[in-house]
C-alpha cells in the first residue's frame, strides 16, 4: 500500500489499526528511509530473539527467585510481593508485578503458574431478614470511616455447602486488617455470641462492630451488651460497605472453597488459615502484614500510655 502511495491514515483504516501504530512500524523497521516488508520482518525477528525476557532478572538471582516462588505458593499476590520488595525487603533487588507475571508465563515459572490457577465460581445471593432496631452504617462516627484507631471491626460468615454443616465467623480490624476466625460447628445465635466473646478475649481492644443483616444477628442488642461495643449494620445487598472483610473472605476461599463442609475442618487448620491471612503483604499497609501493623499499633498505644504517666 505504501508502494501504491496510500496515506498512513488510509493504511491504518484498511488494516484496522491506529495511525500511530502504522507510523511507528514504518519508522522502526525502515532501512535507509525505505520500508521493505521482508527486511522489516527480519528486523522484528532479530530484535525479539535477542531480547531478554522480562522475568530473567528473577531467574538470575537465586535469593530473589526463592523469595518470589515461596511467597507465590504461600498465597501472596504478584502485586503484594513486588510492593514488599520495594518498601520492606531492602536486601533484595526490586522487580515489578509485571516482571513476576512474565516470569510465571516463562518456562522457568510455568510450574508455579499452573499451581496458582483457580476455577471461577458464581456467587448466589442469600435472603436478607429484616432486623429490628438496627443502626445503619452512615451513622458511624468519622473516626471509624477514616480507620484512625484499632478496635473498629467488621464481621461476616463463611458458610458450608448444601450438604455440609457449620460456618466460620470472620472478624477483621479495620485499621490493622488483622483477622480473627472462629469455627461454629453447631450453628445457633448463642454459639455466635460465644464466638464473638472468644474474639473479644483475644482482642480486648474491640470498640465497634459492622455487620450484615444475617438472621443470626437478630439478638444484636444482647450482643452489644455482652461485648460492651456499638454495632452498626450495612444496608441489605450492599456488601461493598464492608469491603475489607469481603476481600478477606476471598483469601479464605482459597483454602476453604465454596461447597466445603466446615464441620469437617479442625480448629488447627482454621488457625493456619488465620495466620496466612495475617501474614499477607498488603498495599494499603505499605506492604506490611496485618500482624506487623497490629503489633506496631499496640506498641504505639502502650508507649503513649507510658509517656502520659
Amino acid at each position: 500500500m505504501l508502494g501504491k502511495n496510500y496515506s498512513k491514515r488510509d493504511i491504518a483504516k484498511a488494516l484496522r489499526r491506529s495511525v500511530s501504530t502504522i507510523s511507528d512500524e514504518i519508522k522502526r523497521n525502515s532501512v535507509k528511509g525505505l520500508y521493505d516488508p521482508h527486511k522489516a520482518q527480519h528486523k522484528a525477528y532479530v530484535r525479539r530473539h535477542n531480547a531478554s525476557f522480562r522475568g530473567k532478572s528473577i531467574v538470575r538471582n537465586e535469593k530473589l527467585r526463592t523469595f518470589v516462588e515461596e511467597n507465590l505458593l504461600d498465597g501472596q499476590s504478584p502485586g503484594g510481593i513486588s510492593g514488599r520488595l520495594k518498601y520492606q525487603e531492602k536486601a533484595l533487588p526490586y522487580v515489578s508485578k509485571d516482571v513476576i507475571y512474565a516470569y510465571l508465563r516463562s518456562p522457568y515459572g510455568k510450574v508455579i503458574g499452573l499451581k496458582l490457577k483457580k476455577k471461577k465460581r458464581f456467587k448466589k445471593r442469600r435472603k436478607v431478614t429484616q432486623l429490628k432496631d438496627r443502626v445503619f452504617i452512615e451513622k458511624r462516627p468519622k473516626i471509624i470511616e477514616k480507620r484512625k484507631r484499632i478496635g473498629d471491626m467488621e464481621g461476616d460468615f463463611i458458610v458450608s455447602g448444601r450438604s455440609g454443616k457449620g460456618m466460620l465467623l470472620v472478624a477483621q480490624d479495620r485499621k490493622s486488617r488483622n483477622v480473627f476466625l472462629e469455627p461454629i460447628y453447631d450453628v445457633s445465635i448463642d454459639n455466635v455470641h460465644e464466638s464473638f466473646i472468644k474474639i473479644k478475649t483475644n482482642f480486648p481492644q474491640i470498640k465497634t462492630l459492622t455487620l450484615d443483616n444475617d438472621i443470626l444477628f437478630k439478638m444484636h442488642k444482647t450482643l452489644e451488651k455482652l461485648l460492651c461495643v456499638k454495632i452498626y449494620f450495612c444496608h441489605p445487598y450492599h456488601s461493598w460497605e464492608k469491603g475489607s472483610i469481603e476481600n478477606v473472605n476471598k483469601q479464605i476461599r482459597k483454602y476453604i472453597p465454596k461447597g466445603s463442609d466446615i464441620s469437617q475442618i479442625d480448629e488447627e487448620h482454621i488457625r493456619l488459615i488465620e495466620n496466612k491471612c495475617n501474614q499477607r503483604f498488603m498495599k494499603c499497609l505499605r506492604y506490611k502484614t496485618p500482624e506487623e501493623m497490629l503489633s506496631e499499633c499496640l506498641k504505639r498505644k502502650w508507649d503513649n500510655k507510658k509517656t502520659a504517666y
